[in-house]
This record gives structure tokens, C-alpha cells and sequence, in this order.
């Protein structure tokens, strides 16, 4: 089953992802009304700084067990069958913060959402553009993502994938593989960064 993968040593902090997370998740869909909406649609992955500027994609992890699931009081919070993706229902919760006290990466946000009721307050958090994928497409924040740090894919794809990539560079004579235009110099950057910090 293919689920968003995350690839922090790509991510250059761009935040694409998050304007593609908050415009998929508003009301008409596109940029350019969604900054005009209602409440003010916010994204479900939210891009973290690292010591050195690094970036780092955040997102739900949809956890089985889900900490969340186990924590949510009146039940809001429920697996999709199909796809294994953790939701919350907007209508059932009640904005009790138990969710997040129980979420160890901290991505439950509370906010007004298109979903929502009116003027309530929420539980949100990546649902895995559910939505987008039964119209065949592929979530928001990996469509947006053009360093390869979201992927779409099986888990063992991913694994599989990071295997060969790390065999590769424990071969006898291995040359540096080049990631993506450009990660030559972000890492020389991070690299030089670090050295400098532990002098």
C-alpha cells in the first residue's frame, strides 16, 4: 500500500509542500482564491529548520497503533479501512487536545477548517489527500515536492530504494552520487556548517 514517504536529507526548505497542503485543503482549490477564503486554509505538513538550516518535512505518520486514536475521548478519531489512514472526523471532536498531548511528533494543529462546522475549532492533521487519491492523483505536498524529499510510494519501495542507494556508497572506489541538482552544494554548505560549530 503506497503512503507518503519522507526524505529529510532532500528536503532543501522550500515549503512548497505546505502551500500545496493548505490550497488542496481549502474550499475551491486553487492559490489564488484560497489566500480569499474563510477561515484561512493551513497546511497539514509543516517544514522544520534544523541546527544548520536544514529542512525537514513534518507530517502524520499515520501510526498503527495511532497514539491519537487511542487518546481521542468522544471517538473522533478513526482508520480508513481501505488506505490504513488515520482521520478526524471534524463533526465528533471536541477540541480537547488529547490527540496532540498523545501525537510524539507533534502534528495535530487546532484551528477553524473548510471541513469543519462553521466557526468550530478543530483537531488537523494530514489525512493523506484521500480525497485526491480516489480522483487517481497523488497527495499534494508529493506533487509539489520537486527534490524528491515526499515521495509516493510502498514502504518497501522506500526501503528497498534507500538500500541500494547506501550500498552504493559503501562500494570499493564509490564516487559521490549526485542526489539532485543542487544537493552538491546544500551539503557542502550543512557539512562546512558542522565542522565550523564543532571547532
Amino acid at each position: 500500500m503506497k503512503q507518503v514517504v519522507v526524505h529529510p536529507e532532500r528536503c532543501v526548505g522550500c515549503m512548497q509542500c505546505m502551500i500545496a497542503c493548505a490550497t488542496a485543503h481549502s474550499k475551491t482549490q486553487t492559490l489564488f482564491t484560497a489566500v480569499q477564503e474563510d477561515p484561512l486554509p493551513k497546511p497539514r505538513v509543516h517544514v522544520g529548520a534544523g541546527l544548520y538550516g536544514e529542512g525537514f518535512p513534518n507530517r502524520c505518520r499515520h501510526c498503527d497503533p495511532a497514539p491519537c486514536m487511542l487518546a481521542c475521548l468522544p471517538g473522533a478519531i478513526s482508520r480508513d479501512p481501505d488506505t490504513r489512514t488515520v482521520v478526524i472526523d471534524p463533526d465528533t471532536c471536541i477540541n480537547c487536545a488529547s490527540c496532540a498531548m498523545a501525537c510524539p511528533f507533534g502534528v495535530i494543529r487546532y484551528h477553524e477548517d473548510a471541513s469543519a462546522p462553521a466557526g468550530k475549532t478543530v483537531a488537523v492533521k494530514c489525512d493523506n489527500c484521500l480525497d485526491r487519491q480516489r480522483r487517481g492523483q497523488v497527495p499534494a505536498c508529493v506533487e509539489a515536492c520537486k527534490s524528491g524529499a515526499l515521495t509516493f510510494e510502498s514502504t518497501g519501495d522506500a526501503q528497498r530504494r534507500k538500500t541500494c542507494e547506501v550500498a552504493k556508497t559503501v562500494s570499493r572506489d564509490a564516487g559521490f552520487e549526485q542526489l539532485a541538482p543542487g544537493f552538491s552544494m546544500l551539503n557542502t554548505v550543512k557539512r562546512t556548517q558542522i565542522e565550523m560549530a564543532h571547532r
